[in-house]
């Protein structure tokens, strides 16, 4: 038995015990492979925490627990660290999981697995600016140049608010930034955070924020979970900055980059564990409500760079779970 491996049998009588800040920290940084890992530990968060192999990061909202991501453990104890939270948070709903926790949830205890959307991880050291997908990308690239932008890695807030707060304006959800799911701009913890911005005339005019992916304390890839532009630039700058970003990562040897959550992006099939009407409300969701969030363009621009897919899934109880979509809607801040 290797030192990461815990058994059910020897943590049969163990409680939770709060760690202290420091402490997941530390469990991050060795099991928080999952592209949200890093936003468990935004602001507001409460937290199932087991001595000796991990956490869950959870919020709640109308006396409902949702958790995101996986457990942050070893993927071997997955199902310890389920087990444990599942007996005090009975019906908690999980979202942005992988596969191997929805086929713990449905086998144990019944929950469906539907297909919440995809993500996309890029091999950085097989990443080039090459193939057809990509002109987008390219001439994103070539017109930066023409317009004189300038991209740098600055940590710094670099007219940061100013422009967060004019490109929400510009957004289908207006009122607040989104929360939960994408992790808030303004973070306590902001260790190896990256920030790129791109620069025109000598003024910042986008961002991106990249968060630390971590393997064994080692980071093994970094996701883009903030990005902002000036409303006045329309084109290219998400594409110039991610390419910048891109060829620095690749540098510095880092294996990979992942591209986040790509909400309503999903398979056609359905599942043996889905919910085939919840599944097909997504894909109606997708093709009616463009005017709620622009699901189609933030495929669009995800899959220009030709990343390796991933299915994410959200797990609940009801085969239509109405009031606990309206509670998340309203915890993430969507409405």
């Amino acid at each position: 038995m290797t030192d990461q491996l815990i058994t059910l049998e020897r943590f049969a009588g163990t409680e939770s015990a709060a760690f202290t800040f420091s402490q997941r920290v530390d469990y991050l940084k060795r099991f928080g492979t999952h592209s949200q890992s890093f936003s468990t530990l935004q602001p507001n968060m409460d937290y199932f925490d087991l001595p000796g192999v991990g956490y869950i990061g959870f919020m709640r909202k109308w006396g409902m627990a949702f958790v995101l991501s996986d457990p942050v453990c070893a993927p071997e104890n997955f199902e310890l660290m389920i087990e444990r939270f599942h007996a005090r948070h009975p019906n908690a709903n999980y979202v942005q999981v992988s596969k191997p926790v929805v086929d713990i949830l449905h086998r144990r205890y019944g929950l469906y697995g539907t297909q919440f959307g995809s993500e996309a991880r890029i091999d950085l050291q097989k990443w080039s600016l090459k193939g057809k997908k990509k002109q987008i990308i390219r001439t994103a690239l070539n017109q930066a140049e023409r317009n004189g932008i300038e991209v740098m890695e600055r940590f710094s807030d670099d007219h940061t608010r100013e422009i967060s707060e004019a490109w929400i304006r510009t957004r289908k959800v207006k009122s607040n930034e989104i929360r939960f799911l994408i992790r808030p701009m303004e973070m306590d913890y902001r260790e190896n955070e990256r920030h790129f911005y791109a620069y025109e005339d000598g003024k910042a005019v986008g961002f991106i924020y990249f968060d630390p992916i971590y393997q064994n304390n080692k980071i093994i890839s970094y996701v883009p979970n903030i990005s902002r532009a000036n409303a006045d630039f329309k084109q290219g700058i998400f594409y110039t900055l991610m390419a910048h970003a891109m060829e620095v990562f690749q540098s510095e040897g880092v294996p990979f980059l992942d591209l986040g959550l790509i909400p309503l992006s999903l398979d056609r099939e359905t599942e043996s564990q889905e919910s085939s009407i919840l599944k097909k409300t997504f894909h109606w969701l997708y093709a009616k409500c463009n005017f709620i969030y622009n699901f189609k363009g933030l495929e669009f621009t995800k899959s220009r760079f030709r990343g390796d897919t991933i299915k994410t899934y959200c797990c609940h109880r009801r085969t239509i779970p109405a009031l606990e979509f309206a509670a998340m809607l309203k915890l993430t801040r969507v409405i």
